[in-house]
């Protein structure tokens, strides 16, 4: 799946390359300071992490259901140009999934991501716990 198959994420103005996604600064996403919108960044990190679940596991695509359960999101600075949203899991918690996932057919897994500016300034940092199920 791609970020602009979500309508939302396209809605949006999610961009998907082959290292991130990312949102351009564009009037249509700013706020009332001139910077991207919170919800605009939210949506950006989040459809990173749904996406980088389905780079990790690539044999559950089309086989389970997963369902965002909590979302954490801390903004640290306000984002003035494009942004692009980097995903990652720590090996630990991959493992850990992993055992549960082949033990009961469903289980959690916690994404974090890092959402950065065109200077690699790190402008928000998530968290997204994806329940994930065999359908």
């Amino acid at each position: 799946m791609r970020a602009t198959d979500i309508p939302f994420a396209e809605l949006v103005g999610v961009k998907q390359s082959d290292d991130a996604l990312s949102l351009e600064f564009e009037k249509k996403i700013s706020n009332h300071l001139q910077t991207i919108h919170a919800g605009a960044q939210y949506t950006l990190a989040e459809t990173a992490s749904g996406l980088y679940l389905q780079e990790l596991f690539p044999e559950l695509v089309g086989k389970v259901l997963s369902i965002l359960r909590e979302s954490n999101i801390k903004y640290k600075k306000p984002a003035s140009t494009s942004i692009k949203a980097l995903a990652k899991i720590d090996d630990a918690k991959k493992e850990k999934f992993r055992e549960m996932f082949a033990k009961k057919g469903r289980a959690l897994l916690e994404v974090s991501v890092e959402v950065v500016d065109a200077d690699s300034n790190v402008v928000a940092n998530a968290s997204f716990v994806w329940f994930v199920q065999k359908i």
